[in-house]
Formats: structure tokens, C-alpha cells, sequence
């Protein structure tokens, strides 16, 4: 099994600026330092191509995402600067999906250690996401006839606005989405099924609300799992507004990868947001999603 990173440089980012881009090196580190996978499992991310991204985006968009023309105002909604690495590592962000997922369905677990970007909708990007990875990985599989059913578990603690409006009413695709009521976006589009909690939320009452919302997960029988794990939920996050522990997030990783376990349904990691202070209490609750993987699918 294979697990893939984004091989592009750190994204530019202006000083000060909250989107901390250094996460995803630092998550990298950690999971080499401590041996967390598999040395020899982790690959870099090979970039979506154009027509990729046309699943699940219109042409106009791509273009001019692409090509540095697009518009102030998408950039502005996106929340970072235009610049070619943002574009690559987005591109990359999209190709490891992919990937992950079909190395999930070849070997049960996979994953990258980024992605997630689940606000991005079909004409215009959004909340740090140029391109939807998760809508465009379910929208290949399907097409390809690889799966007919995927589903996706969406634990970022802000709603998946994106994901329901490119894939809702999929008769192939169930979403859940489990986030904080009054977080980001404050326009949701309803998923398939949403859990929505209030600020100060901690581990036993989230622990139970998603005990009681995988059962719909469950009944769908879904042939693959895309699973937005998300850090933010730590009580430690800036923007997350929810109470959970590490342990909390953890017994969370450990319920879906057993559901998916015990179900026989492979799955695929995202890791959606993490915006800690410190930062490294997001690479630490990132870097536990791949360790409660492994402990639970013994690899």
C-alpha cells in the first residue's frame, strides 16, 4: 500500500497569514521521525491532470485557475495568494486523492498526508481550496465504473459546502458531514446527512452523535470510503470553536477505521484542516489519524 504527499515546495504565504502551509512539512517529518507509516509506503503525489479536474469543475475556472488569470474575487474567497506553487500543490493535492483511493481499494487503507479540500465547488474555489480532491476522486471512480458507491465521511469541523454541491443527488455518492453548527461556511449546502454541534462541543457528546450517524454510512454499503479525518475539532484549533482531546480525535479515527474494518469497505485518508496554536498540536492530532490506521488495520 502506498501513501502519497504533496512533492512541491511550501506554499508562499504572507507573514502573519493564517493559513499555516508549513503543516504539511512538519506532518511529513513527524511521520518519518517517528515511523509512523511505512517508509517505503509513502510516494510523492502524482498531479491531477486538466481533464481530472474537469470532473468536477467547469472549464473556465480550471483555465484560469490554472493559468494565473482568475478572478480577485475567487481569490479573495479562496484565501491565498495566486502563485504557481499554489497550483502544482493543489494539481498534487487532487492526484493523491486519486491515487490514495485506488491503492485504498487495491490493499483496504491509503491516504496522503494533505487533501481535504472540501470547499471548493464547481466554478470557484473557496476556504483554502482550489480544487475539490474528494469530488473529483469519487466522480472518476464512478465514471470508470471502478466502485458504484462511495461514500464520504467529512469530520473537518466545517461543513463540506463543496462537496454537496458538486456531488448531492449522486445516487452513487452519500455524504456525511459531521462540523460545528455556526462554523465556516456560514452558506451550507446540505449534504446527504449533517450532524451539526454546538461551539464548546467535547469528546463524549461528539463521540455519541457520530456513534449515531454511521449507521446511514453503514446501510449504504459503500464499495470505497473517502474519509476527511480533519484536525480541527481540537479544542486547541483558532478556528475550530469545538472542545475535543487528542484522545477524542483519536477514539474518532478508531470508529471509522473500524466500521471500515469490520465492513470489509477500504478507505482513503484526507486530513482536512488544522490551524492549532501551536501549530505542531495539528501535526500531532494528524499525525495520530495514521497511527490509529495502522494500529487498527495491523500493516
Amino acid at each position: 500500500m502506498l501513501f502519497y504527499y504533496p512533492d512541491v515546495e511550501e506554499m508562499p504565504v504572507p507573514d502573519g497569514h493564517r493559513f499555516p502551509a508549513r503543516k504539511y512539512r512538519l506532518l511529513r517529518a513527524a511521520i518519518e521521525r517517528d515511523e509512523i507509516l511505512p517508509m517505503q509506503s509513502l510516494a510523492a503525489s502524482p498531479p491531477a491532470t486538466p481533464d481530472d479536474l474537469l470532473r468536477a469543475h467547469g472549464a473556465g475556472y480550471v483555465d484560469a485557475m490554472l493559468d494565473g488569470t482568475v478572478s480577485k474575487d475567487i481569490i479573495r474567497r479562496i484565501g491565498l495568494p495566486w502563485s504557481e506553487t499554489l497550483v502544482r500543490r493543489s494539481r498534487a493535492t487532487v492526484g493523491g486523492a486519486m491515487a490514495a483511493a485506488r491503492s485504498a481499494l487495491e490493499h483496504g487503507v491509503s491516504g496522503q498526508l494533505a487533501g481535504g479540500t472540501h470547499h471548493a465547488h464547481r466554478d470557484f474555489g473557496s476556504g483554502f481550496c482550489v480544487f475539490n480532491d474528494l469530488a473529483v476522486t469519487a466522480l472518476t471512480l464512478l465514471e470508470e465504473k471502478i466502485v458504484d458507491r462511495i461514500a464520504i465521511v467529512d469530520l473537518d469541523v466545517h461543513q463540506g459546502d463543496g462537496n454537496a454541491a458538486i456531488l448531492k443527488g449522486l445516487p452513487g455518492v452519500f455524504i456525511l458531514s459531521v462540523h460545528g453548527e455556526k462554523n465556516f461556511p456560514f452558506r451550507k449546502v446540505p449534504s446527504d446527512l449533517d450532524v451539526e454541534l454546538p461551539d464548546g462541543t467535547e469528546d463524549g457528546a461528539y463521540i455519541a452523535a457520530l456513534r449515531e450517524a454511521l449507521p446511514a454510512v453503514a446501510a449504504f454499503k459503500p464499495d470505497l470510503l473517502l474519509y476527511l479525518s480533519g484536525a480541527d475539532p481540537l479544542k486547541q484549533d483558532k478556528l475550530g470553536r469545538l472542545s475535543l482531546s487528542f484522545e477524542g480525535l483519536a477514539e474518532r479515527d478508531r470508529i471509522v477505521f473500524e466500521l471500515c474494518r469490520t465492513g470489509g469497505i477500504p478507505v482513503s485518508i484526507a486530513i482536512g484542516g488544522g490551524y492549532a496554536e501551536p501549530i505542531a498540536d495539528s501535526v500531532t492530532a494528524y499525525a495520530n489519524t495514521f497511527r490509529e490506521a495502522r494500529a487498527v488495520f495491523h500493516f
